[in-house]
């Protein structure tokens, strides 16, 4: 053991044996022999000149047993057990006894004591000199200033306060009440409940009066306001044209020369940008043009980061004022979906992220929905990802459809002040569904694309089972759309960086397209059944005309900064050739295409140029039929 203090630095060496010699002594000399004749006769030691053994001595097997327990120690011991209140023998003895006990002079090789005597040793300095080696060293100080004080505050006098209040006056009252007095009492009460309800009346006039002129003094207020509005819209886009004037000569004269030396190519020349300052932490969710005034289109802002939803907003631009936006209507939840009625273009079906669906009614005031569903009138469990409207009902009542994540394809009914709802299908287990898009020609058919990759062809008829189920995508189908013209053919695009085109009667795509990234959105031309476009989250656009091209896109366009930002949608003009661009960072791009991108066939000399939806139809049947087996195309 070694100690820290200096008195006791010199270590001790304790020598423990066990009681093996002992026991052989006692059983000598219970014998009646001497040591040395009993351990001959053990064979455990003999003489130097007893060295030498007979053979058989040699091969003799002696067994000894060896114990570490004390002979001396005492058995017998009992100790008082509290618990059991009887005394206990003790089972543990304490067997080990210390026989020697040496105080060693041992000193550690790397202490500072040893590193003196191997100086000392070495060089034979006398104790003089490694008394003055050791003053030349250093001396460590104490590194920490320690002082004592203390003070003492004055102790505040005890003071004590008392105060009495005068006791109220007192006055004895005694009278005697009889039938009369209590009578003429109540007759005096019914007098006064009478005269403050004459008055209460007549103050009741007074302030009627003063509300009706209130109201008809807000009426002319409202009036002039109306006005003053209407007359500061118009001047707000004199200015916005006057300001974006050469866009806008760009936007209705501006025709690209170079498309006649490119041959098949086009572009996209940037027009105007549409932004919002409230709305740049959001990003662009929906996109929809209206089909009765067509520079009007509706944005939805929400956000496709899961883990950081927040408030969302629908706002409602104009191509003929870039600078703000005509509506704006703040959400409580993010907008993921929008869509506008076709016949009534005020009205504007919603989904959020909350799985709750809306409508909006551009002719109503303020900013709240006219219509929406809550929890107890069945709203999704899940965000809604696609609302489409419907044809009227039978009773004429307008209707939209949802599909939500939650796997429900719900129809919505706008009944009176209410949204009723009606479970059309419900998808398969883990089944969620992701877009939805009715037919355009065919009232009953629908197409549901789901998380799995899958696209369902359902019908309004049947709720229980799929018409057609196709193995579309390996990843979510982000969007499907029927063709505006050809009944047969749809489009789908996903995450999984490709967009195909598929005629519903075949279960295989017709054209497959790879764009080298993840696709965001893709759309349908209004003017031409081959032309569609699509967007890439690396920010590029790509336009295809089938008729042209039907191996790659006849433009590819990067319009944003790629590092930076996301496209998420697209949609083209009803009506001109514009199509319309939005990101993840909240801002919509508009871009007019080039007169390749819309190029029409040449009419022959003598010839006029058919027209119709028939032509659309036939050109993109024309492009199927090579595609199509032999008896795909008799059927």
């Amino acid at each position: 053991k070694c100690s820290s203090s200096p008195a006791l630095r010199q270590p001790k060496l304790v020598v423990l044996t066990t009681y093996i010699q002992q026991q052989d002594e006692e059983e000598a000399v219970e014998t009646g022999t001497g040591w040395e004749e009993w351990s001959q006769g053990k064979a455990l030691v003999r003489p130097p000149d007893q060295m030498e053994l007979t053979e058989a001595e040699l091969k003799e097997d002696i067994t000894r047993i060896l114990t570490a327990n004390n002979p001396h120690a005492p058995q017998n011991i009992v100790r008082y057990s509290v618990k059991e209140r009887s005394y206990k023998p003790i089972n543990v003895v304490d067997q080990m006894a210390v026989h020697c006990v040496l105080e060693g002079s041992l000193v550690h090789q790397d202490s500072e004591e040893a590193r003196k005597l191997r100086v000392k040793e070495e060089d034979n300095i006398p104790d003089s000199a490694v008394s003055r080696i050791n003053k030349k060293e250093p001396k460590v100080t104490n590194q920490f200033n320690f002082s004592n004080r203390a003070s003492q505050t004055l102790n505040n006098p005890m003071r004590d306060r008392i105060c009495q209040t005068e006791p109220p006056p007192r006055s004895s009252f005694s009278a005697t009440a009889n039938q009369w007095e209590i009578y003429d009492a109540y007759v005096q009460e019914l007098q006064k409940q009478e005269k403050n309800k004459e008055k209460q009346k007549g103050m009741h006039s007074q302030k009627d009066n003063g509300k009706s002129k209130k109201v008809m003094l807000m009426e002319t207020q409202s009036e002039d306001v109306t006005k003053w509005t209407m007359a500061s819209k118009i001047l707000e886009r004199t200015i916005s044209q006057n300001t974006f004037d050469d866009i806008a000569q760009d936007f209705k004269y501006f025709e690209d020369a170079s498309d006649e030396f490119r041959e098949q190519e086009g572009t996209l020349l940037p027009l105007w940008k549409f932004q919002y300052d409230k709305a740049k932490t959001l990003s662009v969710t929906a996109l929809c043009w209206n089909n009765k005034y067509q520079d009007l289109f509706a944005v939805g802002l929400g956000s496709y980061n899961f883990s950081r939803q927040g408030c969302g907003m629908l706002l409602f631009y104009s191509l003929k004022n870039p600078a703000f936006p005509e509506y704006i209507y703040p959400t409580s939840s993010g907008v993921m979906c929008l869509d506008i009625h076709a016949q009534h273009s005020h009205l504007v079906a919603v989904g959020f992220y909350d799985g709750c669906v809306a409508v909006y009614s551009l002719k109503e005031e303020g900013q709240e929905p006219v219509y929406k569903s809550t929890a107890k009138t069945g709203k999704h469990t899940d965000p809604v990802w696609q609302v489409r409207w419907q044809s009227d009902d039978m009773d004429n009542n307008h209707n939209f459809y949802s599909v939500s994540s939650d796997g429900r394809v719900v129809s919505w009914t706008l009944v009176k002040n209410e949204l009723v709802f009606t479970d059309i299908i419900r998808l398969t287990l883990n089944a969620s569904g992701t877009s939805f898009d009715s037919h355009k020609q065919i009232d009953y058919m629908f197409l549901v694309g789901t998380e799995e990759g899958k696209i369902h062809k359902c019908s309004k008829t049947y709720s229980s089972q799929f018409l057609e189920t196709y193995d579309a995508h390996s990843m979510a189908v982000d969007t499907v759309k029927w063709n505006y013209f050809h009944p047969k053919v749809f489009v789908s695009c996903s995450s999984d960086w490709t967009v195909k085109i598929w005629d519903h009667t075949i279960n295989t795509p017709m054209f497959v397209f790879d764009l080298q990234a993840a696709v965001g959105d893709v759309a349908w031309s209004p003017y031409s059944s081959t032309v569609f476009a699509a967007v890439t989250t690396d920010g590029t656009v790509h336009v295809f005309d089938l008729s042209v091209n039907k191996y790659e896109a006849i433009c590819q366009q990067l319009v944003v900064d790629k590092k930076k930002t996301k496209l998420t949608h697209v949609e083209f003009n009803p009506i001109h050739p514009v199509i319309i661009v939005g990101d993840d960072r909240g801002y919509v791009t508009s871009f007019k295409l080039s007169p390749n991108l819309r190029k029409k066939p040449k009419a022959k000399k003598g010839h006029e140029l058919p027209k119709g939806p028939e032509v659309e139809v036939a050109k993109m049947e024309k492009l199927l039929s090579l595609l199509r087996e032999p008896d795909q195309n008799s059927s």
